[in-house]
């Protein structure tokens, strides 16, 4: 499982070097290979260990394809996606067009969530977490369902 908020720096390639902590679990896990793909609700990578990736991909084959959603999320999931490998440094390279996408420059934050990382630029992270936080502070901001999760 994979948690936790990283602040990591890119290179002037776009290489970034995979926190040590995790490093043992995705070598054990999936022999270092990740796929990155953009995320299509946040505007951010995410980076999946290539066994998880697998789960999304046959669901998204499962999917009706004659349906313009389908099509949609398959285009951008599956056309963004790009394999990648742990070098003997831990790092991986991530492709300009997917940096672009991220507007990932030299600080950046990987975030662990469970089974994935999210992959965001520093200053859109810290934007987005006090956000939510914010929303989650307001009247009905979050679902009496989701409640009970709270410590």
């Amino acid at each position: 499982m994979f948690r936790g908020a990283n602040a990591i720096s890119l290179d002037a390639k776009g290489r970034l070097a995979m926190p040590s902590r995790y490093r043992d679990e995705l070598v054990s896990r999936c022999a270092g290979q990740l796929i990155v793909t953009i995320d299509a609700v946040d505007p951010c990578l995410t980076v999946y260990p290539l066994p998880e990736w697998e789960l999304i991909e046959a669901k998204l084959r499962e999917l009706p394809s004659l349906r313009e959603e389908t099509r949609r999320l398959q285009r951008l999931l599956i056309g963004n996606a790009v394999d990648l490998e742990l070098d003997g440094n831990g790092r991986f390279l991530i492709p300009p067009r997917l940096r672009e996408y991220a507007k990932l420059d030299k600080r950046a934050m990987l975030v662990g969530q469970l089974n994935k990382f999210q992959l965001w630029d520093e200053d859109a992270w810290n934007a987005m977490a006090e956000a939510d936080l914010a929303a989650i502070k307001q009247p009905g901001g979050l679902p009496d369902e989701l409640r009970d999760l709270i410590l």
